[in-house]
């Protein structure tokens, strides 16, 4: 059988928008295949981060890492930073997997970058770290570490892989709290696979559970307030172009 796409399902974030837990509930499916994990060059056998850490590399690897045994299963590549390649990248994946079923989660802008925020602690500080983050140059490493802007610039992330796959499937991360039979429901449709075939034991333990959830470390009030300041355009953005809206940002200002 010869393969139309390099890959057939491509996650391409949000960063800390679930996109893990999205990958082990696909990956449940007997016709999706996980690439091998091959840290440090890929992200464990989630991400493959081609166009980012290896494209060097050639297309060739990425395809053979991609391609499954079975010609028939879906290979899939959910790799977050996907989502602010350029025009002549995207332009490149398209050559590759002209068929790709592309999916693109967004989450409220706020509580997507406190999250990545205590990413970024957890990585610098350990998981004991009580101390809570201020205002102040650790903060601003941080934002500048995490790339709020580059993650966070939703709408002009979309319109760029829009114009390459207008058949894009946009996703909001808090269906996935008040809506998640319904949501995965209708991602399994979009990806044509029967979900009564899926691994039921495992999608019902991974339907109640969440996937590297991030540390709740203490952030104070300023330091809040600079983020919700850093990315209230986004969320704006989101509701005047794409006509949604997010409450989760509100749930962290109002605790």
């Amino acid at each position: 059988m010869t393969r139309e796409n390099v890959t057939d399902i491509l996650c391409i974030g949000c960063q800390k928008g679930s996109t893990s837990w999205l990958h082990s509930v696909v990956s449940t499916h007997p016709r999706t295949h996980i690439f091998p994990d091959s840290r440090p060059v890929t992200s464990t056998n989630k991400e493959a981060h081609f166009w980012d850490w290896n494209h060097k590399r050639g297309v060739e690897w990425y395809r053979t890492l991609m391609t499954p045994k079975d010609p028939a299963k879906l290979s899939m590549d959910f790799t977050p930073e996907y989502a602010f390649l350029t025009p002549d990248q995207i332009a490149e994946c398209k050559a590759l997997s002209p068929g790709a079923k592309v999916f693109y989660i967004l989450r409220d802008p706020l509580a997507r970058a406190v999250s990545a925020i205590r990413m970024h602690m957890l990585w610098r500080f350990g998981k004991d770290h009580d101390r809570p983050l201020r205002l102040d140059d650790t903060l601003f490493s941080f934002v500048r570490d995490a790339r709020l802007g580059l993650h966070g610039n939703f709408t002009a992330n979309l319109a760029r892989w829009r114009a390459a796959y207008p058949d894009l499937i946009l996703l909001n991360y808090e269906d996935f709290h008040t809506d998640r039979d319904g949501s995965v429901q209708r991602i399994f449709e979009h990806l044509g696979l029967d979900i009564t075939e899926a691994n039921q034991e495992r999608l019902s333990k991974l339907m109640g559970s969440r996937v590297w959830a991030s540390e709740q470390f203490p952030i104070e009030r300023d330091a809040l307030m600079f983020l919700q300041g850093l990315t209230y355009r986004f969320r704006m953005a989101c509701e005047a172009e794409l006509d949604m809206r997010f409450a989760e940002g509100e749930r962290l200002l109002s605790a």
